[in-house]
């Protein structure tokens, strides 16, 4: 918790308390489901809370906007950020029902009332986005494939609306590999965060 305001101070009480939650919350529905690797929930404020938070370095998120978080898994990077953006409107989804229960006792524990959680393929999700998030879900053409469609046209923030995606690797070839028209941008996360974790991962904005 302590990482997560040395980097944000700004923090109000309520936001404070809600990140300093996470931790016990994760380990208990980790015990009963399984979404966190149990090597890494020692590690959570580090490897889970504070990479969701590579994003706001990038672009900070307008009050009103809506954020997909594409294949969620335990709530990662889309609970950190509706933490962090109470004004925000965040949709998590993922195709595992079991994920997706943890994901909604967290944010009812925690009061966020800016997350909708839903059980849904993105292939089958219907309404529109100015960002999708994700974090190690799949790769860049694949993420570019089911994300477009949902992505708004009209834009309010300071980067056209487009994809944010964590990423870690080698992201070059990924890069390479993703159609022609869309453009992209590399934020090395050390560039923001100098944990060790960090090196070599990324922010990999697409825009459409």
């Amino acid at each position: 918790m302590d990482k997560i305001l040395s980097y944000f101070p700004d923090l109000t009480e309520t936001q404070q308390k809600q990140f300093s939650q996470l931790g016990e919350l994760y380990k208990d529905w980790n015990q009963k489901i399984n979404v966190i690797s149990r090597k890494d929930i020692d590690n959570l404020y580090v490897r889970h809370v504070l990479h969701s938070l590579a994003i706001p370095p990038v672009v900070r998120f307008r009050t009103g906007a809506d954020i997909l978080d594409l294949g969620t898994g335990g709530g990662f990077p889309g609970i950190p950020l509706a933490i962090l953006y109470p004004d925000v409107n965040f949709t998590l989804i993922d195709g595992t029902r079991k994920k997706i229960f943890v994901v909604q006792e967290v944010v009812d524990a925690l009061g966020l009332e800016n997350v909708t959680a839903r059980q849904v393929r993105a292939e089958e999700l219907k309404g529109k986005f100015d960002f999708v998030v994700t974090r190690a879900v799949a790769r860049l053409d694949k993420l570019i494939l089911w994300s477009q469609r949902l992505i708004k046209n009209k834009e309010n923030h300071a980067i056209p609306n487009g994809i944010l995606a964590l990423k870690g690797g080698d992201v070059e070839s990924e890069i390479k590999e993703i159609p022609k028209g869309n453009y992209s941008e590399i934020y090395p996360i050390n560039d923001f965060f100098k944990e060790d974790e960090f090196n070599e991962k990324y922010v990999i904005y697409v825009q459409k």
